[in-house]
């Protein structure tokens, strides 16, 4: 705002006066300073120029990503009557655009004087306990503590008997108090995404609470208390551990919601069934008991065995053993699996597509695990935990592991756990072949008999099929999956603003005979149109095989039925189904690109440089869509070419960027082959590269000009340079070239050193000849006595948190090139400073490392004695001279 101070400005200066400046912030009773840099000196200065009206307050936002935050904190029981209290983190980012927590972990116990707090968020903080001054606010109705470390809350937490919402969603809680059930007036409970194991009986005497949250945790069973939640209206459960839910749920008469799916149920009772609005999805219903759980008693006496990153192998007994791989994967192998001992080989590979068969919608979430030997049997079920890379949204799709027993593909009954950011997807099998973790099209099935049977969709219940009587003379299992289709995505396809489509429709079954009678379908009409107001003679029903080459339109070859919601048509195939309303005369064509896009990833390549530091190259992989926010959101750091031609490229597919005409990579990674960066294409992950490229040409005279070329498959032994000048090449190999200029150098380009990583060290001295000097070698000494504080004594030396997360993502294989490179980044900068020696002392003193400070100065001490005495041999041999002469003219 034009007049304004500062917020480093002191109170009073600037174009306006202090009452002025007030005034800009202050809202009548609101002061929102979160959204401007700096709110809490704002705060500050606020409160000293302008007391009275700050007092005022009753509704306060404040950023906790600042260092003031928690001396601010000290001067807000200044505001008597405060109601509301916003103190959220959140506002920063790190440089992969992730939200930084705030810095409070602690509250002063003075809060508790804001005796007229009723609405407190402290969401996107640091907190482990709750601070305790919390239970004595008696006026508190709305608190939110989501995205923190709480491990537990306070014993005296039902004190609160106002409140009435609580929220602690992304915590770390284990367990509740009892005396939370002395929160009488509590109406919203969300404790989602935590630890909890077990809850107390006492949370059934939240009697006013209408929703309660307790998805995303590991409960094994909850208490038959809840039954007394007379007003409850819903009820989440889902993402846990349970085998058994109390009947008395039943008997909630205003429940709407009750959510348990992706729990362990095998059974549930039918009271709850019955209901419409109970979801059971992800559970193994009806399936015989199988030992899942992996931290049983049973297996706690098991033997631990701890594999390095260099082992490939290891030996099962029959007294079995817990074996935790360094990559992340875990196999249980029970006591009894094996009758002698059995010596296993693993390793991860990365997903080939020529052999890792994916359906069409299929999305690959982690590498391919191969254990051999091949075809083994054992004697009871080994477990098998796997990481993977979660996506954004599970939304119509679920998570299984698909394993190949050398002959087909299949998918096995998969658990999931999620533990903070990690997530892993546990089955159970009693061959060893390869394995992968998939996300797929949720799948419904059902098993048809002769008397026929009905099959409902769980991600969209107005799709159903009925099978009569008759339609089969054998039991066979048939699987539905529905894909619901954007309207924006399908009418910026077709270019035809009406055009629109019920959700895809994909039936197969087990049997390769048709059946004996036709089969009826229910399908929801499009959005937007009901079965009075649709023109017919805009509706196709389309029909595809599962190639899905092809879309054949059989509008004239069923009868077409329709309600005022649904279209009903029967068939005796299963396959493909499909259907349209548009202005189209034949669509099969549109049908067809439509169906491609949705199945196929249209990805960018884009290249740019550093503005600082042009000879560091990003290398991005990006949906089209991501393309040009991603572009303006690097415009300050990066420059560089415009973005390649789209591709399509296959999930999971290995793809290699490759820099061509005279520049090659400068990296030690392990991913780097002949100057050829190699990695896979995942939809949802960030498949960013960071590298630093040399030329072997004279860029002292001219700018190298060269080009980035992506390309599947393996790397050519010869690239012809007609190929690399081409996007794409004949043979599909070449995906986009790119090109790209670096700027000739300004001074000569010096042979730098290198450690035996292959981290390179610039040259250069600390220090001045009078002091003494700290030489590459001193540092090189110095770097290997760090160890993981290496980024405190980075803050401490005055390098940014961006700084020191990128140096940590650029070398996140090896520990000792990340201090290496935090050392050395700090002393190119400062080397030419007279000071930077006493700077390095005391950030190491700071930092706690006083041994490291003595050793620099024992350097320092005899670098000034030796320069001392080369001083006194010097003027000695002057003053000897002068003598010698004098006796010669003598």
């Amino acid at each position: 705002m034009a007049g304004l101070p500062e917020p480093g400005d002191p109170p009073g200066e600037g174009t306006l006066g202090a009452e002025a400046f007030s005034i800009s912030y202050l809202a009548g009773n609101r002061l929102n300073l979160d959204v401007f840099p700096e709110s809490c000196r704002l705060f500050l200065k606020l409160l000293k120029t302008r007391r009275e009206e700050v007092e005022q307050v009753e509704f306060l936002r404040l950023n906790c990503n600042e260092d003031l935050i928690t001396s601010t904190l000290s001067s807000l029981p200044a505001l008597r009557g405060l109601k509301s209290l916003v103190l959220k983190g959140g506002h920063s980012r790190d440089d992969i655009g992730a939200c930084q927590r705030g810095l409070l972990a602690s509250l002063p116990q003075e809060f508790e004087q804001l005796q007229c707090l009723a609405h407190l968020d402290l969401s996107f903080n640091s907190f482990t306990i709750l601070p305790p001054c919390i239970a004595k606010l008696a006026s508190l109705r709305f608190l939110s503590v989501n995205h923190n470390n709480l491990q537990r809350l306070p014993e005296d937490f039902g004190q609160l008997a106002k409140l009435t919402f609580f929220s602690a969603m992304k915590n770390q809680l284990k367990g509740l108090p009892q005396s939370i059930g002395g929160l009488v007036a509590l109406q919203t409970l969300n404790l989602s995404e935590n630890a909890l194991e077990s809850l107390p009986e006492e949370i059934g005497n939240l009697h006013s609470c209408t929703e309660l949250d307790l998805s995303g945790n590991e409960l094994t069973g909850i208490p038959s208390s809840l039954a007394n939640l007379q007003s409850l209206q819903q009820l989440h459960l889902h993402s846990n551990l349970l085998t058994t839910v109390p009947v008395s749920l039943a008997c909630l008469p205003h429940l709407s919601r009750l959510d348990l799916q992706n729990n362990r149920l095998r059974s549930i009772p039918p009271e709850i069934e019955s209901f419409p609005f109970v979801h059971l999805r992800g559970n193994p219903l009806g399936e015989l008991e199988v030992p899942l759980q992996a931290d049983d008693a049973s297996s706690e006496e098991l033997q631990r065995v701890y594999l390095k990153a260099d082992e490939d192998s290891f030996t099962v007994t029959p007294e079995g053993c817990r074996v935790f791989l360094a990559c992340g994967i875990q196999l249980h192998f029970p006591r009894s699996a094996t009758t002698t001992p059995v010596t296993i080989h693993f390793q991860k590979r990365s997903p080939d597509p020529h052999w890792v068969k994916l359906k069409h919608h299929d999305i690959l979430l982690s590498e391919a695990l191969e254990l051999q030997p091949h075809g083994i049997h054992f004697h009871q079920e080994v477990q098998i935990w796997m990481p993977y890379a979660s996506p954004h949204s599970l939304n119509d799709r679920e998570l299984i592991v698909r394993t190949f027993d050398g002959h087909k593909w299949s998918d096995l009954r998969t658990r999931v756990k999620c533990k903070g950011k990690k997530h892993s997807a546990c089955c159970s099998v009693s061959h060893f072949s390869w394995f992968l973790v998939i996300s797929r099209l949720v799948e419904d099935e059902c098993k048809v008999c002769q008397e026929g049977g009905l099959l409902f969709s769980s991600v969209d219940p107005n799709i159903k099929v009925t099978f009569p009587p008759g339609v089969t003379e054998e039991m066979r299992t048939v699987k539905l999956q529905v894909l619901p289709v954007s309207t924006r995505d399908l009418r910026e396809i077709t270019g035809d603003s009406e055009t629109i489509a019920s959700p895809l429709l994909c039936l197969s079954q087990s049997s390769t005979v048709d059946f004996l009678q036709p089969v009826k379908i229910q399908l929801p009409l499009p959005p937007g149109v009901t079965g009075l107001t649709l023109d017919h003679s805009r509706v196709h029903l389309l029909h595809s095989d599962w190639d899905a080459q092809n879309w054949s339109d059989i509008t004239d070859q069923v009868i077409l039925e329709f309600t005022h919601l649904y279209a009903l048509f029967e068939v005796t195939h299963f396959s493909w189904y499909w259907l349209w309303c548009t202005t189209k005369a034949y669509i099969g064509g549109f049908a067809k690109e439509v169906y491609k896009r949705l199945r196929m990833y249209q990805v960018n390549f884009i290249a740019l440089q550093r503005k600082k530091d042009p000879e560091q190259v990003l290398l991005q992989c990006l949906p089209k869509h991501k393309v040009d926010p991603v572009l303006k959101k690097l415009h300050d750091r990066y420059r560089g070419p415009e973005p390649s031609d789209i591709v399509e490229m296959f999930e999971g597919e290995q793809f290699f960027a490759a820099f061509e005409q005279g520049i090659s990579i400068d990296a030690d990674r392990p991913d780097c082959i002949d100057g050829r960066i190699s990695f896979s294409f995942f939809s949802h992950l960030k498949n960013v590269k960071e590298v630093y490229i040399t030329s072997e040409m004279d860029r002292n005279s001219k700018a190298v000009k060269g080009q980035v070329s992506f390309y599947r498959g393996e790397v050519p032994e010869n690239i012809p340079e007609e190929i690399t000048r081409r996007r794409k090449g004949p043979d599909s190999h070449w995906l986009a070239t790119l090109p790209i200029k670096l700027p000739k150098l300004k001074t000569q380009v010096n042979k730098q050193p290198t450690t035996p990583g292959g981290f390179s060290l610039p040259p250069l001295n600390l220090g001045n000849a009078e002091t003494g000097y700290l030489t590459q070698s001193n540092l090189l000494g110095i770097a290997g006595r760090i160890g993981a504080e290496w980024r405190i004594i980075g803050l401490n030396l005055g390098l940014s948190y961006q700084q020191l997360e990128r140096i940590q993502y650029n070398n996140r294989e090896d520990l000792h090139t990340q201090i290496l490179d935090m050392l050395f980044s700090w002393a190119q900068q400062n080397e030419k400073k007279p000071d930077c020696i006493d700077k390095l002392i005391k950030a190491m003193e700071d930092s706690g490392r006083q041994d490291i400070a003595d050793e620099i100065t024992t350097i320092i001490g005899l670098g000034r004695q030796k320069y001392t005495e080369s001083i006194q041999r010097v003027g000695l041999h002057r003053e000897s001279s002068t003598e010698d002469s004098a006796i010669v003219t003598g």
